[in-house]
């Protein structure tokens, strides 16, 4: 992607189903459980650089011990910091006492992170401050083992302010407004009068109070808890949660837009929101590795049984297709092939555009998320010259026409080279603009001046300003005739709320785009209607409102909206003549069949808080507010 976004996070989870003893006399280490969580998280670390953190729990650890360790960093190499803090404490007692560095009981009773249940987070910070004390998991402390709560996600809500209310109608008083703690405290409400049902159920029954923490630990329904805590939820989310006496969830939302996968067996269970990061740090086949169910949570027990358990009315399901497109690792067999079909299917478009002119074409991509994209684009490009040479076979050509067809390659550079090692530094727009020119740098003397045509492949196109400040300068530099910048997706037209950091309309090319059209054509008059529209329907109820953002498009096709976003990437001083080319909507689906999450594209929002949210949006961007709308 050659505008940079922040997105997602991502989760690890790791239930030793055996006693700690029996990884060390196995695998010869005390260091299994966090080796596997270290490879877990760093093979997500794309999920989140602004920080990470990792919680361990003691299953039945003794009074007058401590059963959770959380570490946390927002440092350059969060994950680094926080195992090499880990590691240190236990090369102290490997080179000093070997014999008790070998002994569970003694870990456990006197280290960090010795113990039966590892939860790890990788955070990239959508909105809000960026520190240590903002990075996951987030505890809810007590004295009660079976009352404390620690949870670790990825997720945004988009009723942030109604979960706050409906705290403070329980009584509570939230010291921040912000979707982290509203959860946190919500479920952790739940929790508490579980326990405290469960206390009076036994005590009256003459049990003593001893006796009732062992009973409330093993009766404890976490399924009942998140029934009546996560109902009025409206978001994407992919939430795990730990309590202190050793059960677990990772609960995921009804619409199925986060991801998360898990792998059992009966030396553990795993959740992680990518499969090849399980793959991996398993060795296993992703045969193995199971989705959990959109609506659903697997409940992991403290005695190590686990089920995925049904909490919240299933919606229908629309994964996160810019998981299949840029976020997610392009190492899964699945997403790197619908990459690649990404590319095939855009061939249509290429070919008329290009008038089916292809000697004086060069293709090329934006690296490197592009890459497989390109790849695929290639190869419909070979197959188009492959059906061109049977048929010129058939045609009975002379063998010098003939050698012509056959000998013909479509040529490919690599154009664009990206300069990792610079930094945009400058605080002041002039200069950072002038340094954001030089972030990507490119191969020279391939391109015939004044005579050849670019054809270069972005896996999305946002906001615009890439194409517009660096890439289409440094390609023109090479002084081709044209330059056609295709994307691998469609038009973004509508602010996510789900978790990704496209929450401002005035941030997308494409409506950028649409709003010069409407002023061109002189329909400013559309503007104020839809204005008036989204501000009637803040009114109504959830389920009642619409996206009336979707009129400020409707005048306009597809080829329209795609031809001023060239205008608008086009600076002034450019000679070659620029075309941008998007994917289809319909191409996009068949492409990644099974994650049809499309709302950016076609504003049609998996649930009812994200109408709310690109109304919201609309009426900001009218307003001149600069800020997201939930």
């Amino acid at each position: 992607m050659s505008d940079k976004i922040k997105h997602e996070c991502g989760i690890a989870l790791i239930r030793l189903r055996k006693p700690m003893q029996y990884y060390i006399d196995k695998y010869g280490t005390p260091t299994w459980a966090i080796n596997k969580l270290y490879l877990l998280m760093q093979k997500q670390h794309n999920r989140g650089q602004d920080g990470a953190g990792a919680v361990n729990i003691k299953i039945d650890q003794k009074p007058g011990k401590k059963f959770i360790t959380r570490y946390r960093s927002a440092a350059s190499q969060p994950i680094m910091d926080i195992f090499g803090k880990v590691n240190k404490k236990l090369e102290k007692v490997r080179n000093d006492n070997p014999e008790k560095y070998m002994n569970a009981k003694w870990l456990k009773s006197n280290l960090p992170f010795m113990g039966e249940l590892y939860l790890g987070h990788l955070r990239y910070g959508t909105h809000g401050k960026n520190g240590e004390e903002y990075c996951h998991p987030m505890i809810r402390r007590n004295n009660w083992k079976s009352r404390n709560l620690i949870m670790a996600g990825n997720f945004n809500m988009t009723n942030v302010d109604e979960l706050f209310n409906n705290l403070v109608e329980l009584g509570q008083h939230p010291i921040e407004k912000i979707d982290t703690v509203t959860v946190l405290e919500k479920i952790g409400h739940f929790l508490d009068e579980e326990n405290q049902a469960l206390f009076r159920k036994y005590k009256n029954l003459g049990f003593s109070n001893t006796i009732i923490t062992e009973k409330v630990s093993a009766e404890l329904n976490i399924q009942n808890i998140l029934i009546r805590s996560c109902k009025d939820f409206d978001g994407g989310y992919a939430m795990a949660g730990l309590t202190g006496f050793g059960a677990a969830f990772v609960a995921r939302d009804p619409a199925g837009i986060r991801p998360a996968y898990f792998y059992a067996d009966d030396e553990v269970v795993v959740v992680a929101s990518e499969k090849p990061a399980i793959k991996t740090t398993f060795n296993i086949e992703y045969n193995q590795i199971q989705e959990i169910e959109p609506g659903n949570a697997l409940i992991i027990n403290k005695d190590g049984k686990f089920g995925q358990h049904a909490y919240i009315k299933r919606l229908p399901k629309k994964s996160c297709s810019f998981e299949r497109i840029y976020f997610s690792r392009g190492s899964d067999p699945e997403i790197y092939e619908e990459r690649k079909q990404l590319g095939e299917l855009l061939i249509p478009q290429i070919m008329e555009e290009l008038k089916y002119n292809f000697e004086n074409t060069v293709f090329s991509y934006i690296p490197n998320t592009a890459e497989i994209s390109f790849l695929g684009m290639t190869k419909g490009i070979d197959d188009h010259f492959m059906k061109e040479r049977l048929s010129a076979i058939k045609k009975g050509l002379n063998d010098k026409e003939l050698e012509k067809v056959l000998s013909f390659r479509p040529r490919i550079e690599k154009l664009v080279i990206k300069d990792v090692k610079l930094r945009t530094f400058i605080t002041d727009d002039e200069g950072r603009n002038d340094l954001v020119t030089h972030v990507y740098d490119t191969t020279y003397e391939v391109i015939e001046k004044n005579k050849d045509t670019i054809v270069v492949i972005d896996d999305s196109i946002v906001r615009g300003t890439t194409l517009e400040k660096s890439i289409i300068n440094m390609l023109d530099r090479l002084e081709p005739k044209k330059i056609i910048v295709v994307s691998s997706a469609p038009q973004i037209r509508y602010p996510d709320c789900y978790g990704i950091d496209m929450s401002r309309m005035s941030d997308f090319v494409a409506f950028r785009a649409a709003m010069s059209l409407i002023k061109k054509t002189g329909q400013e008059k559309l503007l104020n209607e839809v204005y008036e529209k989204c501000k009637a329907s803040l009114k109504h109820g959830n389920s009642d409102v619409e996206n009336h953002v979707k009129e400020v498009y409707a005048p306009f096709s597809d080829e329209e909206i795609s031809n001023e976003v060239a205008e608008i990437i086009k600076q002034d001083h450019i000679k070659a003549d620029i075309s941008v080319i998007f994917q289809k909507v319909e191409n996009l689906h068949k492409a990644c069949p099974h994650h049809k999450g499309d709302w950016y594209f076609t504003g049609d929002y998996p649930t009812p808080g994200g109408n709310r949210v690109v109304n919201k949006s609309f009426m900001y961007y009218m307003d001149g507010k600069v800020k997201r709308a939930y």
